[in-house]
C-alpha cells in the first residue's frame, strides 16, 4: 500500500525512542528553519556515524552534514539536529550492513519451502533464497508504521499486477506482488529509511522490485517475521 505521495512524515521513529516535543512534527524540506545549533542527545554517535570529529558539539559543518543526511532520507524537521529518529535511521543502517550475505543466519525464515522470499521486519530486511541458498539480497525495505504493520506469518504470491495503481491511495504501486490482502512487494521513489513507514506494503527500490518480479511467480512462498522498530 504505497503512501509517496506522503512527502512530509510525522517523526514517529524508526526507534521506540520518543522525539523531543520540538521535533515531534517536522516542516517539509522546503520549509525547514534555519541549520540548528543545538547539540542533540546523540551528537556523537551521528558524527562518528557521519565520519566528522567527535566531539559531541554541533558544528556549523556538523549541521550541514547531518542535515544533508536528513533530506535525502526524508527525515523531517531536517534541521541538522542530532536527534532519536536520526541516530536510529543511522543505527538501523549500520546493523542492515552488519548482516553480510548471511541474513538468516538465526534460521527464521523457512529453508524447507524452495523458493521464498523471507522479511525481517526488525531489520528492515528481504531477500529470496532456495533451500539454505541465497538467491538474491538482503535488500533494505520500508514496512507497515504503526497502525499499519505489514502482517507476519508465511504466506503465498497470489497475484501480480507489473503497471499496478493503488485503488485506496491512487499512487503508483509498481512491480506490485500481493502475498497477504493488500499488502505486497512494490517499488516507491522515497529512500528506504524515510520515516515513518509504509501502509502495510513491502516497499522496495525499483531495481529491487524488479529483481523480485523476475525470480518469484504466483504461489512462491513469502515469510514475514519480527517486529518493526516503533511499532
Amino acid at each position: 500500500m504505497g503512501d509517496i505521495r506522503r512527502r512530509s512524515a510525522v517523526v514517529l521513529g524508526v526507534t521506540s525512542l520518543v522525539a523531543p516535543l520540538t521535533l515531534a512534527l517536522g516542516a517539509t524540506p522546503a520549509q525547514a528553519a534555519s541549520c540548528t545549533t543545538s547539540t542533540g542527545p546523540y551528537q556523537k554517535k551521528v558524527e562518528k556515524f557521519l565520519g566528522r570529529p567527535v566531539d559531541g558539539k554541533q558544528s556549523s559543518a556538523d549541521c550541514k552534514a547531518i542535515r544533508a543526511f536528513q533530506t535525502k532520507h526524508g527525515i523531517t524537521p531536517n534541521i541538522g539536529y542530532a536527534g532519536p529518529v536520526t541516530w536510529g535511521v543511522m543505527d538501523l543502517m549500520s546493523k542492515q550492513k552488519a548482516v553480510g550475505k548471511n541474513p538468516n543466519k538465526s534460521g527464521k525464515c523457512p529453508t524447507n519451502k524452495g523458493r521464498i522470499a523471507c522479511v525481517n521486519l526488525t531489520l528492515q530486511l528481504s531477500w529470496i533464497q532456495d533451500g539454505k541458498k541465497l538467491v538474491y539480497g538482503p535488500v533494505p525495505v520500508r514496512t507497515g508504521r504503526d497502525g499499519y504493520e505489514t502482517r507476519t506469518g508465511l504466506k503465498k504470491v497470489y497475484w501480480r499486477n507489473i503497471d499496478h495503481v493503488s485503488t485506496i491511495y491512487d499512487v503508483p504501486m509498481p512491480y506490485s506482488q500481493f502475498f497477504d490482502g493488500g499488502q505486497a512487494f512494490h517499488s516507491v521513489g522515497v529512500s528506504m529509511w524515510n520515516p515513518p513507514g509504509s501502509h502495510g506494503c513491502v516497499n522496495m527500490t525499483k531495481t529491487a522490485a524488479k529483481k523480485y518480479w523476475s525470480l518469484l511467480k504466483t504461489g512462491d512462498d513469502v515469510y514475514v517475521y519480527g517486529r518493526k522498530p516503533g511499532t
